[in-house]
């Protein structure tokens, strides 16, 4: 297809932030496939949680809040989280008839006429007056570097292709990172595997009681700042700290979280440090966490000297057209709630003035 159609609005990405900002575009006025269209390179609904592994069943899903408008409840909570929440946001979609088109991947997106943006698809092209970018991090899995990393003749694998403990069966695993799938993988693994040893960059920090509205808002802040200032996001649970639950608890007690530092270099038959300790393994998984998916934005020349995108509120400094939700601050559920409607409101904003500069000048 050669030439592009026009919408006022292209959303980018089918997530959590992306059907929250789909359905305030909707609720104000605007119209799916006329006004607006929702772009998703994913296979199914369900955005990154229908790529989670089956053992992460609901009852284990830390902090899901239910999109807009629409309660997720009586959700079974021994059932994969990817079955729950893929059947919620495929309800979601049709009870708000958001028309997503799938699966369409966005190759890039550049200045186009008259003001525009141009999104370039594998299903062709789009001319836009405004962007909603999100597209979150599952695709950007992170992989740090060491010495010696392509000499281990073991598996390594990252968070993004753990399908679940039983296949480490009586191997001896290292799991490398702090965050809350660290723990989880580790507290999955431990009856199955021959042994585990758990390596951070940092001592995790546990948190010890509720997380409440004002330690929420500290945390968002925190990030927020960062992106103010056009330094890459950290993400939210970064700043929080890991919740110290039952299971956790007797993780603790049993040793198999007991954290050791960061290994100096890899081995070809498992990992070592400066100091004369190594550990064998037969697998390494690489629970280092993902970067924002960003890549297609490139052409726009969005990011600052720090290796972010500066955004205020979810608008891109450099560019008013462009919003990111689900970056940054909005990278909870419910942040990218409130931001998709944040982004709505301020792009109304924007084409209406748009709009009255073009009748002024008529």
């Amino acid at each position: 297809m050669n030439e592009s159609r026009e919408v006022e609005v292209v959303v980018i990405g089918a997530g959590q932030a992306g059907l929250s900002s789909a359905y305030h575009l909707r609720r104000t006025g605007y119209e799916p496939e006329r006004d607006f269209v929702v772009l998703d390179h994913s296979p199914a609904p369900g955005g990154a949680w229908q790529f989670r592994w089956p053992s992460l069943t609901y009852g284990k899903v830390h902090g899901m809040h239910a999109l807009p408008g629409m309660e997720l409840t009586d959700a079974d909570p021994a059932r994969p989280s990817a079955e729950v929440i893929g059947a919620y946001f495929d309800r979601y979609e049709r009870t708000f008839a958001l028309r997503v088109r799938r699966p369409v991947d966005v190759r890039a997106v550049r200045e186009g006429e008259g003001g525009r943006l141009l999104v370039e698809t594998s299903d062709g092209s789009w001319s836009t007056r405004a962007l909603i970018n999100a597209t979150g991090t599952w695709d950007r899995p992170f992989w740090p570097r060491y010495a010696g990393q392509e000499t281990f003749r073991g598996r390594q694998l990252h968070t993004a292709q753990y399908a679940g403990p039983e296949e480490f069966a009586g191997q001896r695993v290292v799991v490398v990172g702090g965050g809350a799938s660290g723990t989880q993988h580790l507290l999955e693994l431990a009856p199955y595997a021959a042994a585990t040893t758990w390596v951070t960059r940092r001592p995790p920090v546990f948190r010890e009681g509720p997380f409440d509205q004002e330690a929420g808002r500290a945390a968002v802040a925190l990030v927020e700042e960062r992106v103010r200032q056009g330094l890459p996001p950290r993400s939210v649970v970064s700043v929080t700290g890991l919740p110290l639950n039952d299971a956790v608890r007797q993780g603790l007690a049993d040793g198999v979280l007991d954290r050791q530092p960061m290994f100096d270099r890899i081995t070809p038959d498992g990992v070592a440090w400066n100091d004369g300790r190594s550990v064998d393994a037969d697998v390494i998984l690489w629970a280092t966490g993902f970067r924002a998916a960003l890549d297609h934005l490139r052409p726009l020349r969005l990011r600052e000297p720090g290796g972010g995108i500066r955004v205020v509120g979810t608008r891109a400094v450099a560019d008013a057209r462009v919003h990111l939700v689900g970056y940054g601050p909005s990278a909870s559920t419910i942040g990218a709630n409130r931001a998709g409607r944040a982004a709505v409101r301020d792009i109304r904003r924007l084409l209406a003035e748009e709009q009255e500069e073009r009748s002024v000048a008529a």
